[in-house]
This record gives C-alpha cells, sequence and structure tokens, in this order.
C-alpha cells in the first residue's frame, strides 16, 4: 500500500521502516527540516536498536521517503497515520495542540480520494471524533480559500466551482490503533506483537488496516511463530485500551516496590518473593521486578491523562494517584539509602551507572537518574555519571549538575559510592575487583536489583539492593 507517516519521531520512524521493510511505499513527512535532512542522509535522531539498519534497507529499496511536504504525502497515501507527539501538560493533561494542527492540515489536502485516517499518537479517550472534525474543518477552510481567489460572485466560472464545493465532503474514516512500543525493542514489538488493536465502526477501515497488517497477523514475509491477534473495537475504547495498558504495568511497578519496602522492614527478600508471587498464572512474573522505579515518555504522561481524563468525569482515580505517588518516592529512598550509609554527603562523589530510562535507548525523559543527580547535587554531592549510549554520543543537553564520563573506570576513580541506575548488560560483567580498587568507598548500590550479590562482594564492594 501507499503509506504516509505524519511525524517522524520514535514511533513515526519506526512505524515508517517497519511498513517499508513489509513492502508497502511509505512517507515519512516531518515539520523539522534539519530532521528530514538528517534522515535524507541516513543520520537517525533517535537510537533503537535494528532500527538504523532497516531504515537504510527502505531507502536503498525505493520504499522509504522523507519529506516535509505534508501535502504531497497525503495525496500520494491511501493510509495516513498521525504520530506526532502528545506531551503532557503541567494540569496533565496531553498536549493536542500537534495533533490538531496535522488534522486541519490533512483536512486541506485531501481529495475525492477515499483515505484511512489514523490516530497512532497517544491521544484522550474521545479523540478520535474530534480529529474527524478537525479534518472536516480543515476541509471546509481549504474549499473557502480556493473560492475567494476565484473572486465569487464577479467571475461566472467561480459561480460554477461554489455549486461544485458546496455539497463536496472528503470521504474517510478515522482509525484508533494505539502503539504498544517498548524503547529498545520497538521493531521486535512491531513485528512480534501480543495483539493489534483497531478502533474503528467502519468496515471498509477496519479491512484496509487488517490488510495492511496482513504479513505480521498471517506471519508472511519470513515472520516466523503463531498468527497475531487482531482486536477490533469502537474508537473510544481502542483509546482506552492504551492508557489501561500503561496504567496496570506502573500499578506493577509500584506495587511490587511497596512490597520491597515492607520487605526492608521485616527482613524478607524482595527477589523471591516476586519469584513466589509471580508463578501464580494470575499474576506473572512480568515487571515484578523491585528498583529505582519506571519513568521514560510513556507512563508519566498516560498516567497524568487518565488521572486528569477521570477527574474531567468526575471520578477521582485514587489507585493511579497512589502508583504515581509510590514511584515518585521510590527514586528518593535511593538518595535515603546513600544517606544511611555515608551519613552527610556534601563533599561526597556519588558515580551513577547509567542515565537513560531503561537499556537500549537513549531516552533521558522522565529518567530516574535525572531525579538522583537533581537531589544529590542539592545535597552538595559530587555526581558522576557514565552510560553506555549517552556516553559515546556526547549528549550533554539536559546534564547539569553531572560529569558525564567515557568510561566505567573513570567513573569509579575516587567514588564514595556508585548507583546502578540504569541495568545495562554490560553492568552485569564488569571487573568489580578494578573498581573496588578504583573507588575512595567500595560501596554499590544496586537500584534494579540486577547484579551477582555473591560476586559483587567477593569482589569487596558493599552491596545494598531494594527489598533486602
Amino acid at each position: 500500500m501507499h503509506v504516509a507517516v505524519v511525524g517522524a519521531g520514535y514511533v513515526g520512524l519506526v512505524t515508517g521502516a517497519c511498513l517499508a521493510h513489509l513492502g508497502n511505499s511509505v512517507i515519512c513527512v516531518d515539520n523539522n527540516p534539519a530532521k528530514i535532512e538528517g534522515l535524507q542522509r541516513g543520520r537517525l535522531p533517535i537510537y533503537e536498536p535494528g532500527l538504523e539498519e532497516l531504515v537504510r534497507e527502505g531507502t536503498a529499496a525505493g520504499r522509504l521517503h522523507f519529506s516535509t511536504d505534508l501535502g504531497s504525502g497525503i495525496q500520494a497515501s491511501e493510509v495516513v497515520f498521525i504520530a506526532v507527539g502528545t506531551p503532557a501538560l503541567p494540569s496533565g493533561d496531553p498536549d493536542l495542540r500537534y495533533v490538531e494542527a496535522v488534522a486541519r492540515e490533512i483536512g486541506q489536502h485531501l481529495d475525492e480520494h477515499y483515505r484511512v485516517i489514523v490516530n497512532k499518537s497517544t491521544v484522550p479517550i474521545g479523540s478520535g471524533d474530534w480529529v474527524r472534525m478537525l479534518i472536516l474543518d480543515g476541509a471546509a477552510e481549504a474549499a473557502k480559500q480556493r473560492l475567494s481567489s476565484r473572486e465569487v460572485g464577479r467571475d461566472p466560472e467561480a459561480r460554477s466551482l461554489t455549486l461544485e464545493l458546496s455539497p463536496w465532503t472528503p470521504q474517510f474514516d478515522v482509525v484508533s490503533n494505539p502503539e504498544f512500543l517498548r524503547e529498545g525493542s520497538a521493531i521486535q514489538d512491531t513485528f512480534y506483537p501480543d495483539r493489534i488493536v483497531i478502533g474503528s465502526n467502519s468496515p471498509h477501515a477496519i479491512e484496509i488496516m487488517r490488510q495492511l497488517y496482513k504479513p505480521i497477523l498471517s506471519r508472511q514475509q519470513g515472520l516466523q511463530g503463531d498468527p497475531v491477534p487482531l482486536l477490533v473495537t469502537d474508537l473510544a475504547s481502542a483509546e482506552m485500551i492504551k492508557y489501561a495498558a500503561n496504567a496496570f504495568l506502573a500499578t506493577k511497578i509500584s506495587f511490587i516496590n511497596e512490597m520491597a519496602n515492607i520487605c526492608e522492614r521485616t527482613g524478607a527478600d524482595i527477589t523471591q518473593v516476586a519469584e513466589g508471587i509471580g508463578l501464580d498464572r494470575r499474576i506473572g512474573r512480568a515487571f515484578l521486578n523491585a528498583g529505582i522505579g519506571w519513568g521514560g515518555s510513556c507512563f508519566p504522561k498516560d498516567l497524568a491523562a487518565l488521572i486528569q481524563t477521570a477527574a474531567d468525569y468526575g471520578y477521582e482515580a485514587k489507585l493511579l494517584q497512589a502508583t504515581v505517588e509510590v514511584n515518585r518516592e521510590q527514586r528518593q529512598r535511593l538518595v535515603e539509602k546513600l544517606q544511611q550509609a555515608l551519613k552527610v554527603l556534601k563533599g561526597k562523589t556519588i558515580g551513577l551507572l547509567g542515565l537513560t530510562f531503561k537499556p537500549h535507548t537513549d531516552d533521558l525523559r522522565d529518567a530516574p537518574s535525572l531525579t538522583l543527580i537533581e537531589q544529590l547535587h542539592r545535597l552538595g554531592a559530587k555526581v558522576k555519571a557514565y552510560d553506555p549510549v549517552v556516553s559515546a554520543s556526547g549528549m550533554r543537553e539536559g546534564l547539569a549538575h553531572v560529569v558525564v564520563e567515557t568510561d566505567v573506570f573513570r567513573l569509579a576513580q575516587d567514588c564514595d559510592a556508585l548507583v546502578l541506575v540504569t541495568e545495562w548488560p554490560e553492568f552485569l560483567s564488569l571487573d568489580y575487583r578494578r573498581i573496588a580498587e578504583l573507588m575512595r568507598r567500595p560501596l554499590l548500590i544496586d537500584g534494579r536489583n540486577c547484579l551477582d550479590r555473591e560476586a559483587v562482594r567477593q569482589a569487596g564492594i558493599t552491596l545494598i539492593g531494594v527489598g533486602w
């Protein structure tokens, strides 16, 4: 199929590259000329394992294109994905101005051909009908502009055009197709999803989306494994599924962290507790890893949006509010562990192993490391950090009050304590004996409970975990 993806950010770029790999002709449109120029030259604005190879493959095959021209992208496509950002506002509501602008502009470029407009951005419940309204408004505005340019009332040809355009309504349907991509494994999640959700009341639009995703659903074009479930719902339910899924996962993490805090006070070991309850098929082991808590771009803004949506309809989402509060306090608990071990932090040097909110990404949005850096700086500590991707890329934007080292052993030099913040695989097999020798005081707080306790202790390091 011919597909346009509006927004060449994380979701849009992954979606476009994967659809091109499946044989579609895809144009990714973005209003940032520098980003588009970089993509045309093969430079990606984000780090995601496997994405650079997919983009290179798609462009070389002539199936993946990048442009700032939204009009040409829409007119050349039968399916148009809206994949722009919806960051959280201070109120908790998502900022929908980018979705609004794109929807209006889509309307301005529609013609007599039918199209499916797909909401891929995470938007509040009810946004499908809102986007449809905006597209119709954009189409009406474009029609008025064309009429005014023909001097209606004086030009006989313009009067004819008035009669021609007055009853015209663009033919399109809006579909909700929420994404469930995990940063660091987005390619895998696209080709091997747990399910694909399509929200629409239009049988025609549903069938087009079914055909677009047929290679994934039916495991074609080299994809292995069992068929993928396709869940068809109404628009509002599809929009709610995305919020509910993220809210549940965030709640599960906050729950296990709450249990970890109780374990520390009672002498139980949270890793054993998680194993025990995770074997219950009703609970499952995934997302039961106690530690410093969740971060990133999705969980914080999606929970804030869902809490605000509930409030808009007269309901107080107390469980979701508690989920957010437990997560906020969990970051502070690691600072408290440092205070308990080192007493006064003023004048101490603390090293952070990892900066990104999770491994295999360069994303620092709402990363727990940023909270630690801010708190430790406020308490008078010197903060150093090493992250495999951030250090290698030379990223420094948004990293005030921290010295970013390019080598893990330079990080350990003269540190009074290390805190493992991101569970990068390379941290699991470090030479901890050498690290102990380099540190001023061999103390390590495992904020992800991922290290081999005995191996680290045998290296001569005092190890403190979360929940044990």
